[in-house]
């Protein structure tokens, strides 16, 4: 978490340049933004809170060829976890919801009140929601896997189609070769 603090850091402070590229995925065109090699975008179309594209950068597909490569494993059915360098911009709050956040396991989905619980805050699901929303990485961190306290699909920033989608595919997989 402090590498991804430094990263975070250097790129609010405009020493290191942004750069993206759009991926065709199942879900439409994503996106991608990375800032020295860590990844610190996955937009979708109408993405909820989608920074301005001229914050972007510079097109540049081919520091993306990892990612591109990992999420389009993921989206066959082959990839249940990501090994990339990240860098999402937050508050110290929004970094603890994204790390309790990557622990999900595939295929399973947890409420915003046992996020809330992992953080040793458990009368801040709010908060955890709000956080969840302002992810810049989804996928990569999993907000899609947290719904309502009752199991309901609550709010996703990449919209409610494309949530129920991405469990549908986890479901899907976890269901065809059991536990992953």
């Amino acid at each position: 978490m402090e590498r991804m603090v430094r990263e975070q850091t250097m790129v609010q402070a405009g020493v290191v340049q942004r750069v993206h590229t759009v991926m065709e995925s199942p879900l439409g065109p994503m996106t991608l933004v990375a800032a020295g090699g860590a990844l610190c975008g996955v937009y979708m179309a109408e993405h909820r809170h989608r920074p301005a594209w001229e914050t972007f950068g510079a097109e540049n597909a081919e520091v993306f060829t990892n990612c591109i490569a990992q999420l389009t494993e993921y989206f066959e059915g082959r990839r249940t976890e990501f090994d990339l360098p990240t860098a999402p911009q937050g508050t110290p709050f929004q970094h603890e919801v994204w790390s309790v956040l990557r622990e999900i396991p595939y295929g399973e989905t947890v409420s915003y009140g046992w996020v809330a619980e992992q953080l040793g805050r458990p009368t801040a699901s709010r908060a955890v929601g709000a956080a969840n929303g302002r992810n810049p990485i989804s996928i990569i961190v999993p907000c899609h896997r947290v719904v309502g306290a009752n199991g309901s699909l609550t709010g996703y920033g990449g919209g409610m189609k494309r949530k129920e989608s991405l469990l549908e595919l986890e479901r899907s997989r976890v269901a065809a070769v059991g536990e992953l």
